[in-house]
């Protein structure tokens, strides 16, 4: 059978062309009793709007890009997280009836690209996942006027869904002190991130509300980084008796170096995460960390864009922190 066309729709409605255009594509302006009509007629002859025509009336692409920075390291590839954001947040644009383009960003020719294909029309809007303080790609997307949104906080003008950071760590420290321990170290994210430097202050506030002298180490949120970081902290203060790692993955480093050193965990040494990846209920061992919700982080992040879509406002959304307290500490 022929496929029903726009005008068999308008000839069965009894209205123009245009009108049955204008209700399809969802113009605000159409009568009720027109739109009533006209979804009547639809309905009767089994009308499915052609979508490239659809698209070019509406200029929608119904496609979204979900960039990621991927730094060399591959930090964004190797951890279990991000997989977990990047494959909710498919799942949940793709329901929506979105195309998702996923587009890498670790270096300058990849940004490049980035920016081109956004300013070329190709998506209707952009998700940014995993952006560093110091990458220039949300101011410039920002500047294209397409709806734009951060699965964690980066440049002011992008709205943004993230963990309560600070809060995060405060519960960390605040559980270690607790516990009686007095020498606790912290291990940084990458300080040219946020979330880094916002955990970092969440651990440096406590200490300097409680009197106690903070030490800390550098990482980059990987496995390798924590184990080294937790090296240098036992040569520059042997007596240290807990810390505080800004990710589960720097660590489930530190749970190994510890172990080469001959220290017990939770005995000599505790040890708490950030993320609560699911492996860390089965290091040994099995690790306390703050939960950060992976799933509902990515959902709050594509709600967001989808708002944007329809005229919201974007206002940030702050999920909050809760420690779950297993045997490191």
């Amino acid at each position: 059978m022929d496929r029903p066309t726009l005008e068999a729709v308008a000839a069965r409605a009894g209205v123009s062309k245009s009108s049955v255009s204008r209700v399809i594509n969802g113009a605000p302006t159409v009568a009720p009793s027109i739109r009533e009509v006209v979804l009547r007629a639809v309905r009767e002859l089994g009308y499915v709007p052609h979508a490239a025509a659809r698209n070019l009336a509406t200029r929608r692409t119904n496609a979204v890009a979900l960039v990621v920075s991927d730094p060399p390291k591959g930090l964004v590839s190797d951890d279990p997280m991000f997989s977990a954001v990047v494959r909710q947040a498919s799942r949940k644009l793709e329901a929506a009836g979105k195309q998702v383009v996923l587009m890498l960003a670790g270096s300058e020719d990849s940004r490049a690209r980035v920016a081109q294909y956004v300013a070329a029309g190709h998506v209707d809007g952009v998700m940014l996942v995993s952006m560093h303080g110091t990458d220039s790609l949300p101011a410039t997307l920002a500047r294209r006027g397409l709806p734009i949104v951060s699965l964690g906080r980066t440049n002011p003008a992008v709205p943004y869904v993230d963990n309560d950071n600070p809060g995060g760590a405060d519960l960390a420290v605040r559980h270690l002190l607790r516990q009686g321990r007095r020498r606790v170290a912290t291990i940084t994210g990458p300080l040219d991130m946020i979330a880094s430097q916002e955990r970092l202050s969440g651990y440096t506030d406590v200490m300097r509300e409680t009197g106690h002298r903070s030490i800390v180490a550098i990482g980059d949120f990987t496995r390798v980084s924590g184990a080294d970081a937790m090296r240098q902290l036992l040569q520059d203060d042997p007596a240290l008796d807990a810390v505080f790692a800004a990710n589960d993955l720097m660590a489930i480093g530190a749970l190994r170096t510890l172990r080469e050193a001959g220290r017990r965990v939770p005995d000599d040494v505790a040890v708490v995460g950030f993320d609560d990846i699911e492996a860390a209920r089965y290091t040994a061992p099995a690790l306390t960390t703050v939960h950060s919700p992976m799933t509902d982080w990515a959902t709050a992040t594509v709600d967001l864009l989808l708002g944007l879509f329809e005229g919201g406002s974007g206002e940030p959304v702050l999920l909050p922190a809760e420690l779950v307290v297993r045997e490191s500490a």
